[in-house]
This record gives structure tokens, C-alpha cells and sequence, in this order.
């Protein structure tokens, strides 16, 4: 009699091939992202990397995002696609999704940014020659206009593609006080540390800085020096909506300050978070958020004494001049030439 060849059930053998190749999820965002989201899904559906599940978010969009979502499910039935009634903000959305994800590693996935073919597959191979310490890999990024065209890079590149400035990586707490330099769509994160931490903080408008706050005391950041990523640079970003007056960034981002100052350890990181404030203090004033601007002024009193130029700004706020649309006026022109220059590393 012939031998019967044992076939595994479906479930033992998608944990087999976990095991050899860890599953990838992949979170996607959307709200009003009609022009972007396909192109942003099937960046996702077009990996080498053959271990990924991919969830997409619709936060309530008022175009036809979902009705874009909904046409490639038909093509790949195996896409979960959550449809929320309402805009629960992205903090709350990406914690939905977190809830499903059975991954080892995550993705959040802007849909309007776009993964290089190779992302997954580097990204992973990458954590696997890491010790267990390590939380999050992030890349460089291309940055690219609403017509795909490519602007600049998050880090200078040179002739072989590769960073021509020194990246932070490894234990870098102190340099995520000091300055924005992770570029947020081109991190891999590992699940187990974002459960632990309870997903993102869903009372912040925001989750990026709080999410680097809270690892960084405790867990390394490799930087892998390969362009995988390309980020869609556009005229609502949310760095822009730091200048609106009724923003609720900023005072997401004084909360998370308070979080950091809880965190610091040494006079160095002190002063990397007195700095990164005496910058905030100067949003507020260009936002014409001025009480806040005194608000972050108390948690610089407990590190430092502020310098001349952060007191003169806050007589400014005290006086409330009117600096908004000046100050929207010129981000407005610095964007266009930083643009025209291949230079918007500092604009997001």
C-alpha cells in the first residue's frame, strides 16, 4: 500500500511557517485618503516578504477611501478592513487594529505613504540578527510629492544610497529628547513591546513621540541604513497643523514631556529635554497658543532656567501678538523651496 503523505491542518502549518518566517502585520490608516490608499495597499500586497496580514482602518472618511478598500478586498479576500462611524482619531484606530494583529512584528502604515518591495523582508532579516533588547528598526525614507514625485530624502543619501550624516541607533533616549529624527513610517515594531505598553497613549492626538518616550528608556533602535520607505509629503500634514490655533498637538506634546521628565536619569538628558522645550515654547507662539506656551515654561523651570531668547517669546505670548498667518505664510514658502531645494528633512 502506498504511504500516505501527512499533510498538516491549516493551522499547524501557519504556525510552522511562523516560526521559520515570523508573520508581519501591517496596520493601515485612513481618513480621506481616496487619492493615495490603493497605491499605499498594494505596496503592502506587492512585498517579497510572504508572511504579512494587513488590516486597514477607515476612520469615517467623507470621500471614497472605503469604497477603495472594498475593491481590493474582492481582489484579496484575505484583507481585514475595519469601517469606523466616526473619527476616532489615529491613536484609537491603530489600537483596533493592534487588538487583531497576531504578528511578531508591526507596521503602521499611513495611507498615503508606500512600502519598497524589499521593506518587510530587510526589516526582518534585520531583527533577526538583533539581541531580544531591541524594539524598533527604522530605515531612511524617500520623501515624494501627491504625484509620486521624489523630492528628498529623510537623511542625505550619497552615490550608494546610504546616509551621508551619522544615525543615532542603539540606546538613544537622550537623542529622542534632543531632536525628531526616527522617520516615523519606516519603523518595524516588535508587538510584545507595544502590548506591554498597552498599545498607543489614546488620550494624545498623536502617537509617535509618546511611543518613542516610552521605549527608548528601556529597549534599543537599530538603524538600518537602506532607503525602504516612501513617505508622501502633502499639503495637510500633520506637522503643518502644529501652526493651526485650536491644534491639539501641542498640549499632546506637553504631556508627553511630562512623561519624558519622569524618564530622565542624568543632567545630559535633562538638558536634551530643556532644549527640545525652549522649541515647543516657540510653536506655541507661532500657533498664538500662549497659555500653553507658559504651561510648558513651568516643566522648563525644573531643569532650567530659560535663556534670553525663550523669555523673550514668552513676553511675546504675554502680549499676544498676532505672529499665525505671518508665521504660516513663511513655513509656507520655506516648504516650497526646501521642496524645490530635495531638502524637507527639518519641514515634517
Amino acid at each position: 500500500m502506498a504511504e500516505i503523505p501527512f499533510v498538516a491542518p491549516p493551522g499547524l502549518l501557519a504556525d510552522y511557517l511562523s516560526s521559520i518566517r515570523p508573520l508581519v502585520t501591517v496596520i493601515c490608516i485612513s481618513y480621506n485618503h481616496e487619492r493615495f490608499i490603493t497605491a499605499s495597499i498594494q505596496s503592502v500586497l506587492n512585498q517579497t516578504y510572504p508572511m504579512i496580514e494587513l488590516i486597514v482602518i477607515d476612520n469615517n472618511s467623507s470621500d471614497q477611501s472605503a469604497a477603495r478598500v472594498e475593491e481590493l478586498k474582492q481582489l484579496h479576500p484575505k484583507i481585514q478592513f475595519i469601517r469606523n462611524t466616526e473619527n476616532i482619531g489615529n491613536c484609537r484606530a491603530f489600537n483596533q487594529g493592534l487588538k487583531l494583529a497576531k504578528g511578531r512584528y508591526v507596521i503602521d502604515l499611513s495611507a498615503d505613504d508606500l512600502l519598497h518591495p524589499e521593506r518587510i523582508a530587510r526589516q526582518v532579516a534585520g531583527f533577526d540578527r538583533l539581541a531580544g533588547d531591541y524594539a524598533v528598526i527604522f530605515s531612511n525614507a524617500a520623501f515624494i510629492d501627491e504625484t509620486g514625485k521624489l523630492t528628498g530624502y529623510h537623511f542625505p543619501v550619497g552615490a550608494a544610497g546610504q546616509a551621508t550624516v551619522d544615525v543615532p541607533s542603539g540606546w538613544v533616549f537622550k537623542e529622542i529628547l534632543a531632536s525628531y529624527f526616527v522617520s516615523t513610517p519606516t519603523m518595524m515594531m516588535r508587538k510584545d513591546v507595544l502590548e506591554s505598553l498597552g498599545g498607543y497613549d489614546e488620550s494624545l492626538s498623536y502617537e509617535d513621540f509618546d511611543f518613542w518616550v516610552r521605549t527608548a528608556r528601556n529597549y534599543r533602535y537599530h538603524y538600518q541604513d537602506e532607503v525602504l520607505t516612501s513617505k508622501r509629503i502633502v499639503r495637510k500634514s500633520l506637522s503643518s497643523q502644529f501652526q493651526d490655533r485650536n491644534s491639539s498637538l501641542l498640549s499632546s506634546t506637553l504631556k508627553v514631556c511630562y512623561k519624558a521628565f519622569d524618564q530622565c536619569q542624568s543632567s545630559d538628558e535633562y538638558h536634551a529635554l530643556a532644549s527640545r522645550i525652549r522649541w515647543f515654547i516657540r510653536q506655541c507662539f507661532y500657533a498664538e497658543q500662549f497659555e500653553l506656551a507658559f504651561r510648558f515654561k513651568e516643566l522648563l523651570e525644573f531643569m532650567e532656567k530659560p535663556d534670553f531668547q525663550t523669555v523673550f517669546i514668552l513676553r511675546l505670548c504675554k502680549w499676544h501678538v498676532p505672529i499665525n498667518g505671518l508665521y504660516r505664510r513663511y513655513a509656507q514658502w520655506q516648504q516650497n523651496r526646501q521642496m524645490s531645494q530635495g531638502d524637507v528633512r527639518m519641514m515634517v
